[in-house]
């Protein structure tokens, strides 16, 4: 897993009940000033140069402080707020672009702050779902929690290598798309394609693949050096916009019942979640597994270790490739980097 992703899922449930946060949901300058420094020393220092400048500079401007305390707690990681200073022409590597436009646009910021999230949609992770699914028999009805764009509702649209050695293509033609896996261990590729005759997604704010700004606001929150996640994003989602999916608007409490009813009664329903749990707390996760094994459905999960409650410890140091578990109705059978494009076997229990 990469630093952002790490930041991601460390970090999305800060206490908002902690020293530094008022009655208002907001937080002081001195909370946001201390944020900007951890991830800019623990976060950006090996991934992002532009993000580990930018964050320091914010950490010591008062001024962008100040602006950015007037934000809902939550709202003003740093994830976001650069994201939406890069929509609105703010340049890497240039932290003087970056005071700009948070000085001169900043309603406008303030504005993409407010209306827009955070959503990591990588395809990449798809290679960690086929996994599971290779455990499935039977053509597969599949549910995405958390689903965004939807390009980890597509892993069948895909193409991957596998140790730059074994092929795994779609079974009609190559896709435009061939996403490299690392597989460590003695995990083995996967055989075939899944037969997915179905598929869903369900999230907070559903995006449209086909939709230039939605894109746009996904390739924004791709970090600025990583420019192969940006070109594989934009083609996955020609790849999704092709499909047609339906992306309905709802949570995992409330409209996950509904969606997985229309599923077709002679396929087997999948539900997945990638780096969705992080984003509830604790009651609330083990509320969402809950609600996914009423279905009935089999449950393939990628989470940060510790994320998913059904997933027992894994007995072994955690490294930057092996900090996130994919399983199987809560059974380990691959750890993984943040973006899926390291998987490895887990130890045995």
């Amino acid at each position: 897993m990469d630093a952002q992703e790490r930041w991601r899922v460390d970090c999305i449930n800060i206490d908002t009940a902690a020293a530094g946060h008022d009655a208002d949901g907001m937080d002081s300058t001195e909370t946001i000033a201390a944020r900007y420094r951890a991830f800019a020393d623990q976060q950006a220092a090996d991934s992002s140069p532009t993000f580990r400048e930018w964050a320091l500079y914010v950490a010591a401007s008062p001024k962008l402080l100040d602006r950015l305390s007037s934000l809902p707690s939550g709202k003003e990681q740093p994830n976001l707020v650069f994201a939406a200073a890069r929509m609105h022409g703010a340049i890497p590597g240039d932290s003087e672009s970056l005071h700009d436009i948070l000085d001169a646009k900043w309603p406008q910021v303030r504005g993409t702050i407010l209306t827009r999230s955070t959503q990591t949609n990588e395809a990449a992770r798809c290679a960690a779902l086929l996994l599971g699914m290779q455990q499935i028999t039977g053509p597969i009805a599949l549910l995405e929690v958390g689903a965004a764009a939807g390009l980890c509702l597509i892993p069948d649209r895909y193409s991957y290598t596998f140790n730059e050695i074994h092929r795994l293509d779609p079974v009609d033609a190559t896709s435009d798309l061939t996403i490299p896996i690392t597989l460590r261990g003695s995990l083995a590729p996967p055989s075939r394609m899944p037969d997915i005759v179905w598929r869903a997604g369900l999230d907070l704010n559903p995006l449209d693949p086909g939709d230039v700004d939605a894109v746009a606001w996904l390739q924004a929150l791709v970090w600025p050096e990583h420019e192969p996640r940006r070109e594989r994003l934009a083609v996955a989602a020609r790849l999704a916009a092709r499909e047609n999916l339906d992306i309905q608007r709802g949570n995992v409490l409330d409209g996950l019942d509904h969606l997985a009813q229309k599923a077709p009664v002679h396929a087997t329903l999948v539900i997945t979640h990638s780096a969705t749990l992080a984003y509830l707390d604790e009651h609330e996760r083990r509320e969402a597994v809950q609600a996914i094994a009423a279905t009935g459905a089999r449950r393939i999960s990628f989470e940060g270790r510790g994320v998913d409650p059904a997933v027992p410890d894994i007995q072994a140091p955690a490294t930057v490739e092996t900090l996130f578990v994919a399983a199987l109705d809560g059974m380990p059978y691959a750890l993984a980097d943040g973006h899926g494009n390291t998987l490895t076997q887990p130890p045995a229990r």
